[in-house]
């Protein structure tokens, strides 16, 4: 499944990267323009780079007097025997390979501190730095890789809290981004067995039903969450565009209507009109 299937096609799909993959209702602060969603392959077709070929790729690019730097952050790793100054080292890794616009080997070394701390804030935010990475990776194979650390590290931090479903729906979005589509739609179908009401993977569920043709799916799905969620603007807009995919285009501006209603951002409220004017 490529990724565009995972968001809605055409012309609404960098709305709902904003509205579901960011949350944003709001105007961006910085005022830049919105995040579209990145080019990326089904991730099948080439397996995950190996960290040591992407470490000695990046050190090639990097100032003299920097990898000197790294050497000896990585040789004091092995020489750390106690797990705080191993952290210590790892985190010095990370910034260091951050400033030089290294990002993926940066993350790496973020994670690897965050596995020895083994909280669930550090995990959480180590997962979602590579799966940011991940979205806009040009090389497959360093999006599967990314895509594999990120999972990792969402494990281990569900584990700290297995009641966290948002780390579930983070996990089973980079599933479905990298090639195994129905491991993250059953994930995503565990987390709404067990707590129907989760908005977030009922939207993703509704969304993923409109990509495969099945809008009566959608409808119901979200018609069913809806009476407890009307001032929603993700479930609105999804099933706007659920009715709009069945033919009922009067029925979907109505309902994107309501959704840019609930918006704040003036940005997104013109891309919704253009939007409507664009299906009348």
């Amino acid at each position: 499944m490529q990724k565009s299937q995972v968001l809605l096609v055409g012309a609404a799909i960098v709305l709902v990267v904003v509205l579901f993959s960011f949350g944003r209702t709001e105007p961006r602060s910085d005022k830049k323009a919105m995040p579209a969603a990145a080019p990326m392959g089904g991730g099948q077709s080439a397996p995950p780079i190996a960290f040591e070929e992407l470490l000695s790729t990046a050190k090639k690019k990097i100032p003299a007097e920097k990898l000197l730097l790294v050497n000896e952050l990585e040789n004091k790793v092995v020489r750390g025997d106690v797990k705080s100054q191993q952290i210590a080292v790892y985190k010095q890794l990370y910034t260091t390979w951050d400033s030089l616009n290294q990002l993926p080997v940066a993350a790496y070394y973020l994670g690897k501190a965050a596995k020895l701390e083994n909280s669930e804030k550090s995990l959480t935010f180590a997962a979602n730095l590579f799966f940011t990475h991940m979205q806009h990776a040009h090389e497959e194979g360093i999006a599967k890789w990314e895509a594999l650390q990120a999972i990792e590290l969402y494990d281990q931090a569900i584990a700290l809290n297995p009641a966290n479903d948002t780390l579930k729906i983070s996990q089973a979005m980079v599933y479905m981004n990298t090639g195994e589509p129905m491991t993250g739609v059953q994930k995503l179908r565990d987390v709404v067995a067990a707590n129907p009401d989760n908005v977030d993977a009922q939207v993703t569920l509704a969304n993923l039903a409109i990509t495969s043709g099945q809008f009566d799916k959608a409808i119901e799905r979200l018609e069913g969450i809806l009476p407890k969620h009307p001032d929603n603007a993700k479930v609105l807009f999804v099933l706007a565009e659920a009715y709009k995919s069945k033919g009922d285009k009067q029925k979907a501006i109505s309902l994107f209507q309501k959704s840019k209603e609930l918006m704040k951002d003036p940005v997104l409220k013109k891309e919704i009109d253009s939007y409507i004017e664009s299906i009348k």
